[in-house]
């Protein structure tokens, strides 16, 4: 591991200083899950590490906010499978932090790093895609906002622009005849990036979106808006048909988790369970 200068600045003026100073040789870190173990492994050697976590006005909560919710940039994994407002508003986000990693894992990794990884199998991105959530962004100038899926551009790659920080995850209420769940398979149990995930949202009107991760170089949404999926009247076998369709979108690879073919194949049966658990939180 080669040695870097580490930074701790108190605000985002001495933040946007020092990205300036250090430029593409400067890495950011909030948790640091995914970062240090970067640097360890010599994927990556920066000439600094610039901590976040003591920026004022920064925050490390969820609030509500207009319409919608604010989740900071230091909003921890562990805090949020836990937090009231998600729990009552976004449950498929709470189920997806708290598949993340371990609890050591958890009680450091934040939800905006898992973002700015930029990880094809990101547990949260799915969820987040479902909640049409934006990204919060800011620079010298003042902020931007992206919605996630003009954020996430490819395996590790996003929008971040030079000198720019996440500052927030903006997540609008959905409406109340609505219902989600987030679904995910492993080779074990335990601490593992997922295989596949896969997040479904359900809607009394009768239309269903599915949003998947780890079966492409981003993570992606498709919907069924006919209402087949969502009528009770509809064959399992004929739903699930319908779901054999829209995963063709995906473009799964093989790799040391799965074949592309184990992957093609699990996705319908995650799909389908999704669903299941969507439509009976829809009706209970």
């Amino acid at each position: 591991m080669t040695s870097f200068s580490y930074h701790a600045p108190s605000s985002f003026e001495d933040a946007f200083g020092l990205i300036d100073r250090f430029g593409p040789d400067a890495r950011i870190m909030a948790g640091g899950t995914d970062l240090l173990v970067r640097i360890q492994t010599g994927r990556i050697s920066p000439r600094a590490v610039i901590d976040i976590k003591h920026i004022s006005g920064l925050l490390n909560s969820v609030s509500l906010v207009n319409d919608g919710v604010e989740v900071g940039a230091l909003a921890l994994m562990t805090d949020l499978q836990s937090d009231p407002i998600l729990k009552k508003h976004f449950f498929a986000l709470t189920e997806a932090a708290a598949s993340v990693g371990s609890v050591q894992i958890r009680n450091r990794a934040t939800l905006a790093g898992n973002l700015c990884n930029a990880s094809p199998a990101a547990d949260t991105a799915p969820v987040l895609l479902i909640y049409r959530a934006r990204i919060k962004l800011a620079n010298r100038g003042g902020t931007r906002v992206l919605p996630l899926d003009e954020f996430i551009l490819g395996p590790g790659k996003t929008a971040l622009l030079p000198g720019e920080l996440v500052e927030s995850i903006l997540i609008p209420i959905p409406s109340s005849d609505q219902a989600a769940a987030f679904y995910r398979l492993t080779r074990r149990k335990g601490v593992d990036l997922a295989t596949i995930n896969i997040c479904c949202q359900v809607f009394k009107s009768g239309a269903a979106r599915f949003a998947v991760g780890a079966a492409g170089p981003v993570p992606f949404v498709v919907e069924e808006t006919g209402g087949q999926l969502v009528d009770p009247s509809v064959s399992a076998e004929s739903k699930k048909q319908i779901l054999q369709k829209l995963m063709e979108a995906a473009l799964p690879i093989s790799d040391v988790r799965a074949s592309r073919e184990y992957r093609q194949a699990m996705l319908v049966v995650l799909a389908w369970r999704a669903l299941e658990t969507s439509l009976d939180r829809l009706t209970s």
